[in-house]
């Protein structure tokens, strides 16, 4: 079974991609987890990552890394969804946490942001060297998916053992996304729910490195928030500055792995024309459907899974097609 072999087809009641986006963050679902391991990753003098593994039970098992979105963590209801499937179907699983999220907030003096593909490869490299002879896939979700599709292509040295990667919803050019989630119409409800999690982040940061960067100021929206706190914290020049040489369109031409990129064209934060004229190679697969919100997906009838959530199916599928069909070793 390929993940073409399903077409989506969005629920009745979230036709649009403003509805999608409401259910699949609003309805996460639940997900029994097995037990997990605890990794801490430093990637800086004062900066700690968390990473959580759920062990195969085939030691051979290829490994899947997941990365969250903006706001999210390891605990987030798609990357436990996601995780616990995927373990059902015998692979392994680690789940990140980017700087200051999830169980490591506080545990780290800058927070992550979309060009942290630097984080990204650290968390690679741990998890080449925990599992050696074992495969490895990568997904990235929304801004993790940027991150994702930056570290693919800007000429990092990706270990031989990487067989794949998945992008959703990355939103690709950081200026454009932040200028939409920020000014249109519906950017107050995401806006307001998006930078609460982020001040959470702040808060506990705040208060673990008292000496750390602090912006000083509310940032309203989160083209603000990038201005006043992204992009000093991280060393650059402004937000243009960031948005620039952090988007990931500018690298899609180099991407050397087999990279599956899925996209609704109805994705609220995302607009679809961001995707026209943007060089790719053989090794990108990218997936436009019409409908899906942003991270939605939630469809008409039930996947092979036994739920409306399509986007896990297609994670799932896409990694058992480059697996085999048991989804164990290679």
């Amino acid at each position: 079974m390929t993940e073409t072999s399903i077409p989506f087809e969005a629920h009745i009641m979230c036709r649009s991609g403003f509805t999608q986006t409401v259910a699949g963050s609003r309805f996460p679902g639940k997900a029994v987890l097995p037990n997990r391991s605890l990794h801490k990753v430093k990637v800086g003098p004062r900066s700690v990552l968390v990473l959580f593994e759920i062990h195969a039970k085939d030691f051979g098992s290829p490994v899947v890394i997941l990365a969250h979105g903006m706001g999210g963590c390891s605990e987030s209801g798609y990357m436990r969804r996601i995780a616990a499937k995927l373990s059902n179907k015998g692979f392994g699983v680690v789940m990140m946490n980017h700087r200051g999220s999830g169980s490591g907030m506080g545990m780290s003096d800058i927070l992550w942001n979309g060009g942290s593909s630097e984080d990204l490869e650290r968390t690679v490299e741990y998890v080449v060297r925990l599992h050696p002879r074992r495969n490895i896939l990568l997904v990235g979700f929304s801004l993790s998916g940027n991150i994702l599709l930056k570290y693919l292509g800007e000429g990092r040295r990706v270990p031989s053992s990487v067989q794949g990667a998945f992008a959703v919803n990355p939103p690709i050019d950081l200026k454009v996304s932040s200028e939409v989630i920020s000014r249109n119409s519906y950017g107050g409800v995401f806006n307001r729910y998006y930078l609460n999690l982020i001040q959470r982040q702040r808060e506990a940061l705040g208060e673990c490195f008292p000496e750390a960067f602090n912006m000083g100021v509310e940032a309203k929206t989160i083209r603000e928030f990038d201005e006043v706190y992204t992009a000093p914290a991280a060393g650059y020049k402004d937000a243009d500055e960031y948005y620039r040489k952090s988007s990931s369109k500018q690298f899609f031409k180099s991407i050397q792995l087999p990279t599956r990129i899925l996209f609704s064209r109805d994705d609220p934060f995302i607009p679809s024309e961001v995707f026209q004229n943007v060089s790719m190679n053989s090794y990108v697969d990218f997936q436009s459907i019409d409908r899906g919100g942003h991270m939605g997906y939630i469809c008409k009838k039930p996947t092979p899974l036994g739920d409306r959530r399509w986007m896990d199916f297609s994670i799932v599928d896409w990694a058992l097609s480059l697996c085999g069909a048991s989804g164990k070793g290679f």
